[in-house]
């Protein structure tokens, strides 16, 4: 084609004019199998930039190479919604002079929106493009290598960033239609083996469980969906990626049939479970921010009923027309929970970073009812305890805790609570929880944090929530 933005990326890199200690994109919507972060950090250290602000909307274990380019200069500065495996536990123990930022879903959306997130140059992924730039997250073709399905977290990157570079496995024939990232946004396009491996996006946190805890804490959280007064045609939900709150579907579907009650739409990252009853007709519409496994990513290809939507669109505080403020219920997962409804997603018991905010502050704060499902402990670790290790989402956002001991309704909603009791479902102080927990592991010591900043947590709103220190 006359016109093709077709390069190599080391031509790509020349041609956004990127130079030392500017700031560099990604998405995370491949997950662990992401190809894209470790391929062109390395491609940057073999050009030899330095001092690079490496802003991704997340990062996993498969980016544990990242901790040598950290060493050797050429990334100083990182901001993200999570980190895990090698790299977050050498950034917990103090790898990096700067603190991570940590930000929200939503939030890291109104950031960039704003220009409080400025990108200088945004690498993303595609599963396919055409030469002038169009791309998305699956393929039309039958040469289709890495699917990701929505590409919502690479939109407001695509729209904002000073200099757009494609990368795709899957060059089609122009139009590449109909496309998530537009060809007026994009400047180059490079054309690699591989962005990234399907088959892993669903690993890690995200789980189906047959644990019988999961399953026990599920139907628990399922009869307060049931019983919460919001349970009525018409009503919306979202669900996180632990293994009981996304089971908790599956146990509202047959109540649901049972009602003659449908959805209006399911919100968030989307599942296999999601498209079945939306294809069963009891979801009316999935919006889409980040596919959560192959069933997904191949329904938004075909269903003009299952939309993709952009970060900020989806769960900006800061955006009038965002999803969440429409959203009545979302079920989330919990590391800690405290006596004062306080939510950790992000901190272990260790001290280690180990998971991400997601958009869990997001919708707790936006949702009409936030329901947190977590077990009283993890083997003899506590997860209702006195404070949480670090403040992520905070307890006047969060309206009802669930554990398999008990059913915990903030004070603030009383009618929550009155409607539960009525149900008979066993509600619980949740002072009474801390103490249960307590009674049966003991008072940990507490953790050997130094004096050393190594991460900053980010309200949805701009504030620092909370400070994360060395271990």
């Amino acid at each position: 084609m006359r016109n093709s933005k077709a390069i190599t990326l080391e031509e790509a890199i020349h041609k956004s004019g990127l130079k030392d200690g500017m700031t560099i994109s990604f998405h995370h919507h491949f997950r662990g199998g992401d190809k894209v972060v470790n391929m062109v950090v390395a491609k940057l250290a073999e050009m030899g930039f330095k001092n690079l602000h490496l802003a991704a909307s997340s990062l996993s274990d498969v980016h544990a190479p990242l901790i040598e380019h950290i060493k050797a200069g050429v990334i100083t500065k990182i901001s993200t919604s999570g980190l895990r495996g090698e790299l977050a536990n050498e950034i917990s123990h103090g790898l990096m002079e700067e603190p991570v930022v940590f930000r929200s879903h939503g939030g890291r959306g109104s950031a960039i929106a704003s220009g409080e997130l400025h990108i200088d140059v945004a690498f993303l992924g595609a599963s396919s493009a055409d030469e002038l730039g169009n791309a998305c997250g699956y393929s039309r073709s039958d040469n289709a290598k890495s699917i990701c399905g929505s590409l919502g977290y690479a939109l407001p990157d695509a729209r904002y960033a000073d200099h757009v570079i494609v990368i795709t496995d899957d060059l089609v024939a122009y139009p590449n239609m109909p496309m998530s990232i537009a060809a007026a946004d994009v400047e180059s396009v490079v054309v690699v083996d591989s962005v990234g491996d399907s088959s892993k996006i669903s690993a890690g946190a995200i789980r189906d469980s047959k644990n019988p805890r999961d399953i026990l804490l599920a139907k628990q959280a399922a009869k307060v969906v049931i019983n919460s007064g919001l349970f009525n045609d018409g009503f919306s939900i979202q669900t996180g990626t632990g293994g009981a709150s996304l089971a908790v579907v599956k146990y509202i579907r047959e109540e649901m049939l049972a009602r003659g009650i449908k959805a209006s739409f399911a919100l968030g990252g989307i599942t296999a479970h999601m498209v079945k009853l939306h294809e069963e007709g009891l979801i009316e519409k999935l919006i889409d921010v980040q596919s959560f496994d192959k069933v997904a990513a191949e329904s938004i290809k075909t269903d003009p009923f299952h939309q993709e939507v952009s970060s900020v669109d989806y769960a900006s505080g800061e955006h009038k027309g965002s999803a969440v403020h429409a959203l009545d219920i979302v079920i989330l997962s919990a590391l800690e929970v405290d006596e004062d409804f306080n939510v950790n997603v992000l901190v272990g018991s260790d001290g280690i970073i180990r998971g991400a905010i997601g958009g869990h502050q997001d919708t707790a704060a936006d949702s009409a009812l936030s329901i947190i499902v977590c077990p009283l402990l993890r083997g003899r670790i506590p997860c209702v305890v006195p404070k949480v290790t670090t403040l992520i989402t905070p307890g006047k956002s969060v309206d009802v805790v669930v554990t398999e001991y008990g059913i915990a309704v903030n004070p603030a909603r009383p009618e929550v609570a009155e409607r539960l009791s009525a149900a008979g479902l066993p509600v619980v102080d949740i002072h009474a929880l801390s103490a249960k927990a307590s009674s049966i592991i003991g008072t940990p010591d507490p953790l050997p944090f130094g004096k050393k900043v190594v991460g900053v947590v980010m309200n949805r709103d701009g504030s620092v929530l909370d400070k994360i220190f060395n271990i």
